[in-house]
């Protein structure tokens, strides 16, 4: 198998062990205590679950700026987007620091934390940060707006992870770790494993891309792995994405080709710079590929459609991912084919020879009870949709 990034061994920081967890979660009441922000929740997250290996804690302000402008830390790792404990408190000392879930009724201690560096972060630093990961410093960004208001305050240090949040109670068929993620792919018997990456339901487009990916990288099985975590206003939430994707997988899919997978994360909305990121992380669960499609980790039009993919060609160095990309143009029903294509392997069509319909015209119908056509979403999909749109627009009647 494909070996994690950075290291021979994958080293998950979450404290597996029952009796030392335990004795973490008693310390914890005795220590300082702080806060997190969603972010760092969901970096401490990551870090526990394997995917962010080998990094042992939250980066420093050097490490940070580093990575922003040349994509590796200060001691050569390469990094592509800064993972960052940022905070607006004050008054914060050196040693140990329980860290708390905002995002879990009660603010259970997440993880303990030797903090070793507190180092303060000028408005000029954090704008300069947010242009090289987001490619704009934009307000109206959902990812630019967030990092700029975490706080002035960088907090570094290794820690100790102690739960996944609210991922494992929430979706437990579906939160799975970058080890449970390996063991299942040994298990099933795949040596070759394509990724795909998604926080949206699967349209048929998405669902034939991953079949073509599949078919032409002679792949043994696709793992779909969506963000759980938190996303911008408007965007689809996690269980009804869950309940689309298995439901097309059971209709649609032949029997272990296609593992269901998510994991706990924010979504940054950073492009480029976090196709890298989704990469490495898929490196570290034990994927061969990764599907990388126009406009990958885009929001509005902030980057060109295949820049998540020319950063490969450009920033990324040979031989700092051992996970390669599968390039994806669009993917759309052609009426004069009979078959959902890449565009760019249909030269000879035009525009009207394609079913494409705007993500505005789809909500409409589907929140009106009507089903987008088969070519473009399998109906047992559009079902699933239709409920949850017709519930939403109930609500706001």
């Amino acid at each position: 198998m494909i070996k994690p990034h950075g290291s021979d061994t994958l080293n998950p920081l979450y404290v597996a062990d029952d009796a030392q967890r335990a004795a973490l979660l008693k310390e914890a009441e005795s220590l300082p205590s702080l806060l997190l922000n969603s972010a760092a929740a969901a970096n401490a997250v990551m870090l526990a679950a394997g995917y962010f290996n080998p990094l042992t804690g939250y980066m420093t302000l050097a490490d940070a700026l580093s990575v922003c402008d040349s994509l590796k830390t200060t001691s050569g790792l390469f990094w592509p987007v800064p993972i960052l404990n940022v905070t607006k408190e004050s008054g914060i000392k050196k040693g140990r620091l329980a860290l708390r879930d905002p995002n879990v009724e009660g603010h259970p201690v997440l993880a303990i934390m030797d903090v070793q560096g507190i180092e303060s972060v000028s408005a000029e630093q954090l704008q300069a940060m947010a242009k090289q990961i987001f490619g704009n410093t934009d307000a109206k960004h959902p990812g630019v707006a967030t990092f700029t208001d975490l706080g002035n305050t960088v907090l570094s240090g290794p820690i100790q992870v102690l739960s996944y949040s609210y991922f494992k109670d929430e979706f437990p068929e579906t939160f799975r770790t970058a080890v449970e993620i390996r063991d299942e792919i040994s298990k099933r018997g795949w040596k070759k494993v394509v990724a795909f990456q998604t926080r949206n339901p699967m349209h048929r487009a998405h669902e034939e891309l991953c079949r073509m990916a599949k078919e032409r990288l002679n792949a043994d099985g696709i793992v779909i792995h969506m963000l759980l975590g938190k996303l911008k206003a408007g965007d689809i939430p996690a269980d009804v994405r869950d309940a689309c994707i298995r439901t097309m997988v059971e209709h649609y899919f032949e029997p272990n080709t296609v593992m269901i997978t998510g994991y706990g994360f924010d979504m940054l909305y950073a492009g480029p710079r976090e196709a890298v990121l989704h990469a490495v992380f898929r490196q570290n669960m034990g994927t061969d590929y990764l599907i990388v499609g126009r406009d990958h980790a885009g929001v509005g039009d902030y980057y060109g459609p295949f820049d998540a993919q020319t950063i490969f060609d450009e920033q990324v160095p040979a031989g700092a991912l051992a996970i390669e990309i599968f390039r994806a143009d669009n993917t759309a029903f052609s009426k004069k084919l009979g078959r959902v294509v890449m565009m760019r392997e249909a030269p000879d069509h035009v525009p009207d020879d394609f079913i494409a319909l705007s993500g505005t015209k789809v909500r409409a119908m589907l929140g009106a009870g009507i089903a987008p056509p088969p070519e473009f979403s399998r109906p047992e999909v559009a079902k699933v949709l239709m409920e949850y749109y017709q519930i939403v627009d109930a609500g706001k009647a």
